[in-house]
């Protein structure tokens, strides 16, 4: 059966595998997405991911990569757990015994539930990590000392709502791409199973391989509504009055359809090792949890 508090600790415990790996490259992602927009003949700050990386690692050094990289440890490992747990709980509500197998459009919703269940929390985590990451790389006056000190200052300026601006984007860019990520991750472990075998026994590289693709699935779906949370999240108060269609409208106009994928390198780069650290460290979390604890 499903035990949703197994799936909870596994599910932090992956997080924290992905975020390790995959954090460097969020830095570029964030930085490329957020530079500044330049006059015909000027050249961009950055004119590739391994410029924008070069450049970040001669000015800040290696470790100027990690930058921020505590709020998302702090927030997103229990955004992990929490994911997990509600994909689980989703599987769950949908099963009439414990050892039904789920049709792929039930995978599907399961992931949505997950989808939800995370907006909640991932919000103000992710606002404070875009407007760390963009300080980090302009030159001008330093605004926030850190994660709580973003808080603060976002509270006094808007109370709750400006703590949680981009929620509806957030909401736009999880429902359907954690939907997509874990109906894609079970899909694959599907395939990749031996004929004959138990896909809960599956090899650790095909395990590595099902989260790796999952994680590109994911982004796939996720990066248009991504890149306009990211620019809301670090505009200043009042710039887009109308949320993410002012933001959508705005980009269209000036840059047209395909800077919706600016920072898609990056992203893809990240997106296969984080998601397979992701799934691999879930898998055997949830393997040792369940010789630790069998009646958990």
């Amino acid at each position: 059966g499903i035990i949703p508090v197994k799936s909870f600790i596994a599910g932090g415990f992956g997080g924290m595998c992905c975020i390790a790996t995959g954090h460097p490259l969020d830095t570029i992602k964030v930085r490329l997405q957020t530079m500044p927009r330049v006059a015909i003949g000027e050249s961009p700050l950055y004119t590739s991911t391994w410029d924008c990386f070069s450049k970040a690692v001669k000015r800040e050094g290696p470790l100027g990569l990690y930058k921020g990289m505590g709020a998302p440890m702090l927030g997103v490992s229990p955004n992990f757990a929490i994911c997990f747990f509600g994909y689980n709980v989703g599987k769950k509500l949908q099963m009439s015994h414990a050892s039904d197998d789920l049709k792929k459009h039930q995978l599907l919703l399961a992931g949505m539930l997950a989808g939800v269940c995370t907006t909640a929390i991932m919000v103000p985590g992710e606002r404070a990590k875009c407007l760390l990451q963009v300080q980090a790389a302009s030159h001008g006056p330093k605004l926030y000392k850190g994660p709580v000190d973003v808080f603060k200052k976002l509270y006094r300026e808007g109370g709750m709502r400006s703590i949680y601006r981009g929620t509806a984007a957030t909401l736009l860019r999880d429902v359907p791409a954690t939907g997509m990520y874990f109906a894609s991750y079970e899909w694959l472990k599907e395939i990749l199973t031996p004929v004959g075998s138990d896909k809960h026994e599956l090899s650790p590289a095909r395990v590595l391989f099902a989260g790796g693709v999952a994680g590109i699935v994911n982004w796939t779906v996720a990066i248009p509504p991504d890149l306009l949370k990211s620019r809301l999240q670090t505009a200043p108060a009042g710039r887009y009055s109308n949320g993410i269609r002012s933001v959508f409208v705005e980009l269209m106009r000036n840059e047209g359809i395909f800077a919706l994928y600016r920072g898609f390198t990056p992203v893809m780069l990240r997106a296969f090792p984080a998601n397979a650290a992701c799934f691999f460290g879930y898998e055997v979390c949830m393997k040792a949890l369940n010789w630790l604890a069998p009646n958990l």
